[in-house]
């Protein structure tokens, strides 16, 4: 590989883009380094291209002194760059830099060991370092530009909606979501969360009856009360009525079944969710409870919650899936239908910033002695989808863990 970069570097132009501080001596072995050095002072003296031959010449006129057996290793070596065939720039160019790096990482490296061992009681040393060959550490790139064709616009334009919504309130002013989204809602305790997804997704019309494939990691409930409210939404019963009803809720229940799978994930963090959804590749992926999906660990939540909103959104985009993010709200939202950003509780703005589409559940205060109002507002407080945002009433049947309007 050396002798082959040495018959690149004869190359003037090849020569100019790699000279001094890129393509140091030291990258070739004892011998060929001697060889290089006549190179660089062929090309100072001659400015073009030179030969092989004319390097062998201009090395052996300049060295004299070198013995018949030095000599004849030395024209041997000539012998073996002639038949090497210049690689192409492009591969030249990544192997040098590739062998640049690794003596810069060896600088470093020695470095660090001064500083272990004591030698070393300034960071000048690094830092001259880090100046001086911080460029010829960018990453070279070759980038496919996206097409902005009008066709591929309106196209994916079509996909914005491909799992519809079945909340009649809702799909009038948002239509759906697709993959690449990353969903976030919110609610108080008690409100309705669980249910809510598990409306959208196993209620008549939902995204298992539109033939999505759905994953749900729980980290909150137990997986089995979440899936059981699946089969209430699904069949549109309560759980004593599926008891009684068996046959006709697990035929309703049956479109459910084969597209949605649970999964028990207490104590897992956002690196294991990429790994299933990587391997499961569904088409809607919900977490329930987002926020307890964490890889990071830190004193400050907001930190936490917004590293792991970022990797759930990447997630999205990357798998081309719908993320469902389920959180929840502050005390400052208990009891209030008109709900907002700010009352996501421990985040700031870092989670809010990646979401596509926030849905926080809202519901009224519930009066001492009275049945609780089954109302509640759903604040679609942002809207990155077609950019409606407001208040949205349904009400839920907490029973069969249905939303309607």
């Amino acid at each position: 590989m050396e002798l082959s970069l040495i018959r690149s570097l004869m190359d003037k132009e090849f020569y100019d883009d790699h000279r001094g501080a890129k393509c140091p001596d030291r990258l070739f072995s004892k011998d060929v380094r001697k060889i290089k050095q006549a190179i660089d002072t062929a090309m100072d003296r001659y400015e073009r291209t030179i030969t092989p031959d004319e390097i062998e010449a201009l090395f052996m006129s300049n060295n004299p002194t070198l013995t018949t057996a030095q000599k004849g290793a030395y024209s041997s070596l000539f012998n073996q760059i002639k038949k090497e065939a210049p690689m192409g720039s492009d591969i030249a160019q990544e192997v040098l830099s590739k062998l640049f790096q690794q003596v810069v990482g060896e600088d470093v490296a020695n470095l660090g060991f001064d500083y272990v061992n004591g030698t070393k009681g300034s960071l000048e040393p690094l830092r001259e370092i880090l100046e001086r060959y911080s460029d010829d550490f960018t990453p070279d790139l070759r980038i496919e530009w996206d097409d902005i064709d009008v066709d591929t616009l309106l196209e994916k334009n079509d996909l914005e909606s491909q799992w519809s919504f079945n909340i009649p309130t809702l799909t009038r002013k948002v239509e759906g979501v697709n993959a690449g989204h990353l969903i976030e809602v919110g609610a108080r305790p008690n409100t309705g969360k669980t249910s809510f997804h598990a409306s959208l997704i196993a209620a008549d019309g939902g995204f298992a009856h539109q033939g999505a494939r759905c994953i749900v990691l729980c980290n909150e409930e137990a997986y089995t009360r979440v899936a059981s409210r699946y089969v209430s939404a699904s069949a549109n019963m309560t759980m004593k009525e599926v008891r009684e009803n068996q046959a006709l809720a697990r035929m309703r229940y049956e479109p459910v079944r084969k597209n949605v799978m649970f999964k028990e994930s207490t104590g897992k963090g956002m690196a294991w969710v990429e790994s299933v959804v990587k391997q499961e590749k569904p088409d809607v992926v919900v977490l329930d409870m987002g926020d307890k999906f964490s890889d990071i660990k830190s004193e400050r939540s907001d930190i936490t919650l917004k590293a792991a909103a970022i990797h759930a959104r990447n997630i999205a985009k990357q798998y081309d899936c719908c993320v469902i993010w389920m959180s929840q709200l502050s005390a400052e939202a208990e009891g209030k239908a008109d709900l907002n950003q700010s009352m996501m509780e421990g985040s700031k703005t870092g989670k809010a910033a990646e979401a596509d589409l926030m849905l926080l559940i809202g519901k009224t205060m519930q009066v001492e002695g009275q049945d609780e109002d089954p109302v509640r507002y759903l604040n679609l407080a942002k809207n990155k989808l077609n950019g409606y945002q407001g208040k949205i009433t349904c009400v839920l049947d907490g029973s069969r863990s249905i939303y309607t309007a």
